[in-house]
């Protein structure tokens, strides 16, 4: 009897899954739709920029360093109509500046409204509760965080305008953890709470809400380097008391540098998958809620973390 509930209720999932995914199809018009893409000088940010340029949008694309080389270099393989902006999402004063310069701008091309913010822009970090400062704890969520929420607070009048979609990056670890990686875990958390609120508040306007969910792309996106795996770990031991060096022991520590190292060099090394989702949640006439955008054993960890006895997932993932 049991088995025969499991086949109906997984045949059910599927035709769902099916009739949804045909119900999903087809696209907005770009013409008259201006995006702001924040962390556009690399990455996912600078490649999703080039792909709405690309199809017609208005992009805005937000950089922490808009005279960089990386900067200049979007400027170059994209239209003129593409708009590079200066834009720390950690300072208030350079997100007041970006929304003068983007709402004086849609008056300009008279367009109504903002269609899109994508909040792209992120940091990370590893190590242990006690191996981190306060500092770090901070400036990550202030990023990763605190950086969504200074955006999306600023721009939202005018989505609401638009009618139209906030997409925010969260992570394959926004609704597991993991140990090592608390600092960018917490802030990835947050993300995706403040999401949710916001996607329940936003409903009565039309504005949807997607939430962004990578698995490993760090080899893509080199988010972590050799050299700043190396200069992040010394920073770290450095900035340890002699107490809690003495606990852990360099052997310790180093074994957990060099599993990050590897977790890093194992990723997917194409930014595409990750981009072409944060597209859809922009262009899509019926977005998804949440993109989880992850190789088939971060699909399977994230069922088991989520959906079974905590105990199985210890066990399995975390050596408890």
């Amino acid at each position: 009897m049991f088995f025969e509930i499991a086949l109906i209720f997984l045949m059910l999932l599927i035709t769902v899954y099916f009739y949804t995914a045909l119900f999903r199809q087809g696209y907005v018009d770009a013409a008259g739709k201006a995006v702001l893409i924040t962390g556009c000088d690399t990455g996912f940010g600078n490649q999703l920029a080039k792909a709405l340029d690309g199809i017609g949008y208005q992009v805005y694309a937000g950089c922490l360093f808009k005279d960089g080389e990386q900067a200049q270099k979007l400027k170059t393989v994209t239209s003129s109509n593409l708009i590079i902006l200066q834009l720390d999402v950690t300072s208030d004063q350079q997100v007041e500046d970006a929304l003068q310069i983007i709402d004086e701008s849609l008056k300009l091309k008279n367009i109504k409204g903002l269609w899109a913010v994508v909040n792209n822009a992120g940091t990370s970090t590893f190590g242990q509760v006690e191996w981190n400062t306060m500092e770090i704890y901070k400036f990550v969520s202030e990023v990763n965080l605190f950086g969504t929420i200074r955006i999306t607070k600023a721009f939202l009048p005018l989505i609401r305008q638009a009618k139209g979609r906030v997409v925010n990056v969260a992570s394959g670890l926004a609704r597991q953890s993991a140990a090592g990686r608390s600092p960018y875990v917490v802030s990835k958390y947050g993300v995706e709470g403040f999401s949710q609120c916001l996607r329940y508040e936003m409903k009565k306007w039309g504005v949807h809400v997607s939430i962004i969910e990578p698995g490993n792309f760090i080899a893509a996106t080199n988010i972590f380097t050799d050299e700043s795996i190396k200069r992040l770990s010394t920073k770290l031991w450095n900035g340890m008391k002699p107490e809690v060096q003495e606990a852990y022991g360099r052997e310790e520590f180093d074994k957990s540098v060099r599993t990050m190292r590897n977790f890093a060099e194992n990723g997917v090394k194409d930014t595409s998958p990750v981009v072409n989702g944060m597209k859809d949640a922009v262009t899509s006439k019926y977005p998804k809620t949440r993109y989880e955008i992850k190789d088939l054993y971060w699909h399977i960890r994230t069922f088991i973390m989520l959906h079974l006895p905590e105990v199985v997932g210890d066990k399995l993932y975390h050596s408890i």
